[in-house]
């Protein structure tokens, strides 16, 4: 269980933790302030700290992606490849990515993104934004991602996660019974 969506530092990383979430993550108070995820890999320890990562791509970035913050409502210029490996370095444990422009869609993930992103980092990725189904959360794994994050297709009901897992499995993907 992931705790985040506001986690600035100070009380909340250990109000989050105390109050049951094995992870904290984090995206716009760690761009703000890069420490932040050293400070709270020292205390808590890497495993539990998430950078979440909400990329976009546009025409004047095209074939490169930046970092969204503020929940997709603001832009910077940061490369969200080379975000990813400095949180990486600062301690984050985990990566999850999010394609803002797939994000919602149902027209699968960034795969040349999961790709660079995967390649550029040690630690786990987990590929979110885009899935209709379960090619799609398949294509993800084989483009380098550890996991996949998908809802709209569970809260729609075309799928169960038991069938995805199904799916998964019959194309070899190590899956928890």
């Amino acid at each position: 269980m992931r705790g985040g969506g506001g986690a600035r530092g100070g009380a909340e990383p250990p109000r989050l933790l105390d109050s049951g979430a094995d992870k904290i993550g984090v995206n716009t108070a760690a761009v703000a302030h890069p420490d932040l995820i050293t400070e709270c890999a020292n205390l808590f320890g890497a495993q539990c700290i998430v950078i979440a990562i909400d990329a976009a791509e546009s025409a004047e970035t095209l074939g490169r992606w930046v970092v969204r913050v503020r929940s997709g409502t603001g832009t910077t210029t940061i490369d969200a490849v080379a975000w990813a490996r400095r949180a990486a370095e600062l301690g984050a444990g985990e990566v999850l990515l999010t394609s803002w422009d797939r994000d919602g869609t149902r027209s699968g993930y960034d795969l040349p993104l999961t790709r660079a992103v995967s390649g550029a980092v040690s630690i786990p990725v987990i590929a979110s934004g885009g899935a209709a189904g379960p090619e799609d959360l398949f294509q993800a794994l084989a483009a380098g991602a550890d996991a996949v994050l998908a809802a709209s297709i569970f809260h729609d009901g075309e799928h169960s996660i038991a069938s995805i897992k199904r799916y998964l499995a019959a194309r070899g993907v190590e899956i928890r019974a």
